[in-house]
């Protein structure tokens, strides 16, 4: 699916406001969505803490998340160059859907939730994004180019856990809406970024043609072919994919993963990028990924079987 629009979900969404604690009209961002698989449930919660965004996801009775502060979650992100001509750095200007550094691990996101439907193992939400940095502070020795708080971008993400025939994918769509008040001549969209728990310590590539799997270093950094975090024993593992992956030019990129030692974290995301001379044109992008949930041989498996499935049907 190589496109810049994107499908609304086939499932009927319900609407729901209030009763967030603070205002009657806010959209309520505690949510749980749930779906069988395994002789147990895949359950994802948002909260308002995130502005809606992915706080939890379960399966089996183990969190695939470590959910720290408003940067640590299964989240998406953005980040632009400051200008035409001008140098890009990581965080400089870097609207992030669940909030702002600032925010830390506290109760409440800049972030704004603008809407949040959910009904059984359908979500669908739209955030105005805050700035990583807040005006003033730095990172990698360089200003922050926002010169304010919340940005005027949003991002909409449109969850189905089950896809097809296959109960344990979850369809993740994410539509990026950059404004004409921004003139960029580069644009670097973190469609999806998981941040999991350490032991989710093996990490390999995946060829979703053949199936097989291989071990990879921990970079920092990306490569072109999909991943899967797993636990030692195999027990427990997540894979990302994406049908609209490589970005043109990019074919060497797409997939980080990172592993944090410190923070005891480790890190996948799927990235896609633009670049223009003349300008990155405003309006929507819109990116499709399958995050896949079970045992190791699970993913591997449904993986392989998905992106057949796929091919010979394209994604909707």
């Amino acid at each position: 699916m190589r496109q810049q629009t994107i499908t609304v979900l086939g499932t009927l969404l319900l609407l729901c406001w209030s009763g967030n604690g603070s205002n009657a009209d806010e959209p309520v961002a505690n949510q749980q969505i749930r779906g069988a698989y395994g002789g147990s449930e895949i359950v994802i919660t948002t909260t308002r803490r995130l502005a809606g965004a992915i706080d939890s996801l379960k399966w089996n009775g183990v969190e695939f998340i470590d959910s720290h502060d408003h940067g640590r979650q299964l989240q998406s992100a953005c980040s632009f160059d400051a200008s035409a001509g001008g140098q890009f750095v990581a965080e400089c200007f870097n609207p992030t859907e669940a909030g702002c550094r600032n925010d830390r691990d506290g109760d409440t996101s800049t972030s704004r939730l603008l809407r949040m439907q959910a009904q059984g193992a359908a979500l669908d939400s739209t955030v105005q994004m805050a700035f990583w940095l807040a005006p003033g502070q730095q990172s990698g020795g360089r200003d922050a180019i926002n010169r304010s708080r919340l940005s005027e971008h949003r991002v909409r993400k449109q969850i189905q856990i089950g896809y097809r025939q296959f109960p344990n994918v979850i369809d993740y769509r994410v539509t990026f809406s950059v404004p004409d008040t921004e003139r960029h001549t580069y644009a670097q969209f973190e469609a999806l970024t998981g941040y999991m728990p350490s032991q989710f310590s093996r990490f390999e590539t995946i060829h979703p043609d053949d199936g097989v799997l291989q071990a990879i270093d921990d970079g920092p950094g990306e490569q072109s072919l999909p991943l899967i975090f797993s636990t030692a024993d195999g027990a427990h593992a997540m894979g990302i994919w994406s049908p609209d992956q490589p970005s043109s030019g990019y074919r060497h990129a797409g997939y980080g993963r990172f592993r944090f030692a410190a923070a005891g974290v480790v890190k996948w995301n799927c990235v896609f990028r633009v670049r223009n001379p003349d300008g990155v044109r405003s309006g929507d992008y819109s990116f499709q990924q399958f995050v896949i949930v079970g045992d190791r041989a699970a993913v591997r498996d449904t993986m392989t079987a998905l992106a057949a499935d796929v091919q010979k049907t394209p994604a909707e």
